[in-house]
């Protein structure tokens, strides 16, 4: 077990208490953390900060060095009340460090959030030293006496997928002692290093025409229409990136270096071994995507921007072209309650059980919207824990991706909801099935917004908005993956420099972009900003896992008589409980089979084929 963390005033608030409003935008909603604690000098918190850390070390006391004999028993005196009193500490520990991190985010310039979200984590990290022999020790138990204990226990029984999972862990475990050192080690590595990119992304300002703008908004620039904003935000963005790249090529080279070490010890083969493993996916079946995608670049990237370069009157695009809007695009901001509906919409006509559990969101202030000084960037759905409920964080513009952003976490957010019934233990789902419900509540959404759409001009800038963001989330993040994967390999000789990184970058930029877009100076020091390759590594190939998957699904959906609804909610509530195999079986889908990937491809193909017949048709 570690610490909750979250793959963001003086007296410790839980962050903004009232919506923000914006005349074009409407009111933004701030989520309301008191539904965890109502603060972290409030009685329940402190209270249970104190009930997680006695709990801990009564575990320890109670059943150390006695879970092989627990095995053989049943009842109170069993691994099975074991298991329930660990889950019972994790969810605790889970809503302390979610209170924590949640509060952070909500503005991390603050330092009264950045101390209590490291006195958190440095207590549950205290006290999580206390738990680490229980794992350990379990997968010491012999395999034989394992299984025969969950067959003759029905409380251990329960708790089967979990103990099958952790089993996996057995080869790549350490000592007790060494284990415990990680752990308390990674406060002042892997997650310091986590913190400093997090505060310093935060407290970066890009000037632009003398106005100086945070992250989020300089890059929403890169969709304006006028090209001299684009440009003018581009160069921004890479002056600012420069100026600060010794850090960031400082915190890259050292948690590269850390991830290293720690594989080593372990026994890893590959860089991304470790990521697999937590993924419960194979590593070849991460290769047959990656190479599938790889092969697609000519297909998919490469001919949409050749495309695009000519709609945008261009014979190359610029790097910060590339998500421009076409001419046919409306400039009329969405406001938040057409937002809310047009999902919560799409979301109904699929399932209205799916719009009641995301409507959710929206009435009991689950969501934070507002972009603000000091908010982390992006957007991300957090579950908690199973005695709670999620919170998503979106940093709201009034774009349309905007709105596919918020269809995104929303569907992130009911996946979280219908997996809690697993329970704290086995309600956290592998990073390549996690992807599933979002990607699939933006499908949902685009597919109800180009239903209603019939004007051929407005069609064209939607599909087109549609095959880029698929772009996005399959071809650019393999290529952050084969990013990530050179870093993490040259690394491996030696400390690198900025501008061995820039060169990296570059390289898989070009070839997954293709000749339609002008690769010029800047853009080397745009790998700076991504916070996957910190908090994460190698977390990226889940979103072409996932739109790969999705796209594959929502054909059988298309084809699907009946019964579809029932089997993907099914898939949704098994949390972490099954397979990849055994989830996708039910839909006829297998990704282990190579064709599988060409498939899901093939529908990103289909609608650059639509929209050049559109084209050709106007």
């Amino acid at each position: 077990m570690s610490p909750t963390s979250l793959h963001s005033s003086h007296n410790f608030s839980a962050g903004p208490t009232a919506a923000a409003t914006n005349a074009a935008l409407g009111d933004l909603p701030a989520w309301k953390l008191s539904d965890l604690y109502p603060s972290a000098t409030s009685t329940a918190f402190v209270s249970d900060m104190e009930k997680a850390g006695k709990a801990a070390i009564a575990f320890e006391e109670k059943w150390k060095g006695k879970l092989a004999d627990a095995a053989a028993k049943t009842g109170e005196a069993g691994i099975g009340a074991a298991l329930k009193e660990y889950e019972a500490l994790d969810d605790i520990m889970g809503r302390l460090g979610s209170f924590g991190g949640l509060t952070y985010f909500s503005n991390t310039s603050d330092p009264a959030n950045g101390k209590l979200y490291g006195d958190v984590q440095a207590r549950l990290t205290d006290y999580s030293a206390h738990l680490l022999f229980f794992p350990l020790e379990l997968n010491r138990i012999d395999d034989a006496a394992m299984d025969a204990c969950m067959a003759n226990d029905p409380a251990a029984g329960h708790y089967r997928p979990w103990i099958v999972d952790l089993r996996k862990d057995k080869p790549y475990q350490l000592d007790d002692k060494l284990e415990q050192l990680f752990l308390e080690k990674s406060m002042t590595s892997a997650a310091a290093f986590n913190r400093l990119f997090d505060e310093t992304m935060a407290e970066l300002r890009f000037e632009v025409d003398g106005e100086k703008l945070p992250l989020e908004v300089a890059l929403n620039m890169l969709q304006e229409k006028d090209p001299e904003v684009r440009r003018k935000a581009a160069m921004a963005l890479a002056d600012t990136f420069k100026a600060n790249l010794r850090i960031f090529t400082l915190i890259t080279n050292t948690l590269a270096k850390d991830k290293d070490i720690a594989d080593r010890w372990r026994g890893f083969e590959d860089i991304a071994d470790s990521r697999h493993l937590a993924n419960r996916v194979e590593r070849e079946v991460v290769d047959a995507l990656a190479a599938a995608v790889r092969d697609a670049y000519p297909r998919l990237s490469h001919r949409y921007y050749t495309m695009k370069a000519k709609w945008l009157g261009m014979e190359q695009m610029n790097f910060w072209d590339r998500n421009a809007p076409l001419p046919e695009t409306s400039n009329a901001l969405i406001p938040w309650t057409e937002a809310k509906q047009t999902v919560l919409s799409a979301y109904g006509n699929f399932a209205p059980e799916m719009a009641d559990i995301a409507k959710r969101f929206f009435d009991e202030e689950w969501i934070d919207a507002p972009v603000r000084p000091g908010k982390a960037p992006g957007a991300f759905a957090h579950p908690t824990v199973p005695s709670a409920h999620p919170y998503v964080l979106v940093n709201y513009m009034g774009k349309p991706r905007d709105v596919m952003t918020l269809a995104h976490e929303l569907g992130h957010g009911v996946h979280q909801v219908l997996a809690g019934g697993q329970g704290a233990l086995m309600c956290q789902t592998p990073l390549t099935l996690a992807e599933t419900a979002s990607v699939f509540g933006e499908m949902l959404t685009f597919r109800a917004l180009l239903d209603k759409t019939t004007d051929k001009r407005e069609r064209k800038a939607m599909l087109a908005q549609k095959v880029e963001d698929m772009i996005n989330t399959v071809v650019r993040q393999i290529a952050f993956y084969e990013f990530e994967r050179k870093v993490h390999t040259a690394r491996k000789n030696g400390e690198l420099t900025s501008d061995d990184i820039g060169e990296l970058w570059l390289s898989v930029q070009s070839e997954s972009l293709g000749p339609a877009i002008k690769i010029s100076e800047g853009y080397e020091t745009y790998w700076a900003y991504i916070p996957h390759f910190i908090h994460s590594p190698f977390y990226v190939y889940a979103y072409a896992f996932g739109d790969c998957l999705v796209n594959s699904l929502y054909a059988v959906y298309q084809n699907a008589e009946q019964g579809f609804q029932a089997k993907y909610f099914e898939l949704l509530k098994a949390g972490g409980t099954k397979h990849h195999s055994e989830l996708l079986k039910p839909f006829g889908l297998d990704a282990t089979d190579p064709s599988f990937w060409s498939k899901g491809l093939s529908m990103i193909e289909g609608l650059i084929d639509e929209l050049e017949a559109l084209d050709k048709s106007a």
